[in-house]
């Protein structure tokens, strides 16, 4: 009675093997050979719309041929963890993270991972699921610690992510780090920034040292920075303060 059972599972990765690796498997003994291509078109096809509409420069760059190239490794190598199709392309990111040294430098553009993570990241962030910071008093965020909202990521990249496209494809990084904020308002709409250092560098503070008044970190970031005129950096550093308060980014402890 067991055998039957048996002969499906093998069926089963049969036809598994196929539609991920269709040029080193055979399709599974029995089965109707147009209907098994239909099934490998549906698969493939289906990744590459959605892949493709959450990393269009990525794929642009490639241009369409290498772009198939990669998702066909991608489908061959990688098993998700994950049966919600809103989470692969993080898993994709992820796989291009721990990819082999030799494929990295196998013609791929330099700059492949930090610019999927930079179109993936949108997505992540429209998806996650936090709530904004409770309202908090702007006049108080030198005396209270401060807060840094779910919905505002600092980003740092080695590669001018926002910038690149067909037309611009750098071989070599820039010399200073890509220093970015992602935000998502109560709209829902996700906004990007770029951030002074100084700027990132307060943002990686709140994280830190969340025990630290708003006056507290601008005093560390000034020391840090090596700059004298602390109390025209208080002043201007306040002023920073206030206005990512109202975008939402920064708030302070009840």
């Amino acid at each position: 009675m067991a055998k039957p059972m048996i002969d499906l599972a093998a069926q089963q990765q049969a036809l598994t093997a196929y539609l991920r690796d269709p040029e080193r498997h055979a399709p599974p003994a029995g089965m109707d050979r147009a209907r098994v291509e239909i099934y490998r078109e549906l698969v493939f096809d289906n990744l590459r719309s959605l892949l493709g509409n959450t990393f269009p420069v990525l794929r642009s760059i490639l241009g369409e041929e290498d772009w198939c190239r990669l998702l066909r490794i991608f489908l061959r190598e990688h098993r998700c963890a994950t049966p919600k199709f809103g989470e692969i392309a993080g898993e994709f990111v992820a796989w291009m993270a721990s990819l082999p040294a030799g494929l990295q430098d196998a013609g791929w553009p330099p700059f492949m991972l930090e610019l999927s993570h930079y179109e993936w990241i949108e997505m992540a962030l429209q998806q996650a699921e936090a709530e904004p910071l409770p309202a908090s008093d702007p006049q108080r965020l030198l005396t209270k610690s401060l807060r840094l909202s779910p919905l505002a990521w600092p980003l740092a990249y080695a590669w001018p992510v926002q910038r690149l496209g067909p037309a611009w494809r750098p071989i070599a990084p820039g010399d200073t780090p890509t220093l970015l904020l992602i935000r998502r308002d109560a709209d829902c709409r996700v906004h990007f920034c770029e951030l002074s250092p100084l700027a990132w560098r307060l943002l990686q503070r709140v994280e830190e040292f969340p025990e630290l008044t708003g006056h507290a970190q601008l005093q560390a970031l000034a020391q840090e920075a090596g700059l004298d005129d602390l109390d025209t950096f208080i002043a201007d550093g306040q002023r920073l303060l206030r206005q990512m308060h109202s975008q939402g980014i920064i708030g302070s402890a009840r």
